[in-house]
């Protein structure tokens, strides 16, 4: 289905002196943000903005509801009517670029699929994430390795990717307590969404499993195994699997 055909609601601000945000405020449905369309939105609006190439941007960044657009205000100037600030001329110069964007839904350009070791030491918060949900452990990992989803977005670390949107019944709040030091390969779960921490880092989603694979690799090219768009499916491995796949990394 065609996206063109539905109401896309965004609006700019500025965030700082040399950036500015277009911010999604719901896509489609009339007071709610889907974040698997507002992501395919932003790539889309991402992609037409930096192919018309506009003096002085220096990135353009998509992430999950939103599109940042950094620039360098001497070299905007150029756009710039006469009043305008560089932040104005950024601002109606990038709300005419996207005003008759077409974008439609797509199919992701890859799928990857990522093994996963369920519950156990590499999974702590399995069953009682479960028992919240209304759900058998068993039940947990149907549901969330059954699905395809998408990457949303990367933030927050290197190489860590946002994915959804799950099933509803995996809608469960992040931990009150966020732990200090997250394994990486570990997979979090909260609101709908899951989280792969690509290295040890501090965390406050509950974790279910854990994948051998290594998300983020600074002497790899490209470094980070995911992009935003891609499909990704998560497959079910045991522990003895999971040890192996580890240890021939």
């Amino acid at each position: 289905m065609s996206l063109a055909t539905q109401k896309i609601d965004w609006r700019i601000v500025a965030s700082g002196d040399s950036c500015l945000v277009v911010e999604i405020r719901t896509a489609p449905a009339a007071g709610r943000i889907d974040p698997v369309l507002a992501s395919q939105w932003a790539g889309a609006a991402a992609t037409a903005l930096r192919q018309a190439g506009l003096p002085g941007v220096t990135d353009v960044v998509p992430a999950m509801v939103t599109v940042g657009v950094h620039y360098r205000p001497q070299a905007l100037q150029s756009l710039a009517l006469p009043g305008e600030s560089s932040y104005q001329a950024a601002a109606r110069v990038v709300a005419a670029l996207l005003e008759p964007l077409e974008w439609q839904e797509a199919q992701a350009a890859r799928v990857v699929e990522v093994p996963v070791c369920y519950g156990g030491e590499h999974g702590p918060d399995l069953a009682s994430v479960a028992a919240a949900c209304g759900l058998s452990p068993q039940g947990l990992i149907d549901l969330h390795a059954g699905a395809q989803v998408r990457v949303l977005m990367m933030g927050f670390a290197p190489g860590l990717p946002y994915i959804g949107s799950f099933d509803t019944r995996l809608a469960v709040p992040r931990r009150p307590q966020p732990r200090m030091a997250v394994p990486g390969g570990s997979i979090g779960l909260a609101n709908r969404q899951s989280v792969i921490y690509p290295f040890t880092l501090p965390g406050g989603w509950s974790l279910i499993g854990r994948t051998p694979m290594q998300l983020f690799d600074p002497n790899r090219d490209p470094a980070c195994l995911l992009q935003a768009g891609d499909g990704l499916r998560f497959v079910p491995i045991s522990a003895a699997t999971f040890g192996a796949l580890a240890g021939a990394r």
